[in-house]
C-alpha cells in the first residue's frame, strides 16, 4: 500500500499547487452544487454539502462562488450534473476507478475511453474492477491538528476503524455509513477536517515498474486533468525512486 498512498499524496499536492486554476474551482463547485441538489441547501442540515463546502474553502474558493453554487443546486437552474463511475484497467493489469460529474454523459464517456485507449488501457463495465477495492470513509487532518497519540485517541473515541499518521498528516478511516458520525465526533475534538469523503481503498496492489509505471502515471494524471473527473484511484504499487522523482 505504500506506493499507492505515496502517489495519492503527490496527486494531492499537485492539486493544491493548481488550486488557482479555474478548472479546480469548477470541480469543487460542481460537488457543492450536486450536494445542494441532493438535500437541503443548509450545510448544517446536509452532511454532504457541509463536506463539499469545507473542501472548497480549503482551496480558497471565494465565498460568493460557493453560495452561488448552493443556490444553483437548490434552485434547479444550474447544470444538470450526473454522477458517473467509470472502471477499467491501465497497463500492467492495474485497476482504475474514475468518479465524474458531468452534464454530458456521452462526451465524458468518450473522453475517458479515449484516454484509456491512448495510453494502453481499457475501459470496462461498471463493477468490473470495483470488487478489488473497499469503500471507506476517509477523513484527513493536518499534522497541526495534534500529535499521534492525541489524534489516535480522538479517532478511537469517535468510532473510527483506523488512524495512520505521517509527515503528510493524519488519515482516519471508518465504515462508509459512519462517515458523518465519525467526522462530527472528530471535529468536536480536533476541529474542522481538511477533507472527509467516501473513498476507495485497494484490497490488493499491483507492482509496476519501468516504462509501464511511467505510462500508468501518465494515464492517471491525464484522467485527473479531465474537467468532468472528480477523483481517480488505482491499485498500482509504484517504485519508490519513481515517486521520489515525481515529488521533487
Amino acid at each position: 500500500m505504500a506506493g499507492h498512498s505515496q502517489f495519492k499524496n503527490i496527486m494531492h499536492r499537485k492539486g493544491r499547487q493548481d488550486a488557482r486554476r479555474a478548472k479546480v474551482f469548477t470541480r469543487l463547485l460542481r460537488e457543492v452544487q450536486v450536494a445542494a441538489k441532493s438535500g437541503l441547501p443548509d450545510p448544517t442540515m446536509n452532511p454532504r454539502l457541509r463536506m463539499a463546502v469545507q473542501a472548497a474553502r480549503a482551496e480558497n474558493v471565494p465565498k460568493d462562488k460557493i453560495e452561488n453554487a448552493i443556490n444553483k443546486g437548490s434552485g434547479g437552474d444550474g447544470e444538470n450534473l450526473e454522477e458517473i463511475r467509470y472502471e477499467g484497467y491501465a497497463p500492467g493489469g492495474v485497476a482504475v476507478i474514475v468518479e465524474a460529474l458531468t452534464d454530458n454523459r456521452n462526451r465524458t464517456a468518450s473522453d475517458i475511453r479515449a484516454t484509456f485507449n491512448k495510453l494502453g488501457g481499457s475501459l470496462g463495465e461498471t463493477n468490473s474492477v470495483s470488487f478489488q477495492f473497499q469503500r471507506i470513509g476517509e477523513i484527513k487532518y493536518a499534522t497541526e491538528a495534534g500529535d499521534v497519540d492525541t489524534v489516535l485517541e480522538a479517532a478511537i473515541e469517535a468510532g473510527a476503524d483506523d488512524c495512520q499518521s505521517s509527515e503528510e498528516g493524519h488519515e482516519i478511516t471508518c465504515a462508509p455509513d459512519d462517515l458523518n458520525t465519525v467526522r462530527e465526533a472528530l471535529e468536536a475534538t480536533l476541529g474542522t477536517a481538511e477533507h472527509a469523503i467516501l473513498a476507495w481503498r485497494p484490497q490488493v496492489t499491483v507492482p509496476v515498474e519501468g516504462d509501464t509505471a511511467s505510462t500508468v502515471i501518465r494515464l492517471l494524471e491525464t484522467l485527473d486533468d479531465n474537467d468532468d473527473v472528480q477523483r481517480v484511484v488505482a491499485n498500482a504499487d509504484f517504485p519508490d525512486e519513481l515517486l521520489e522523482r515525481l515529488a521533487s
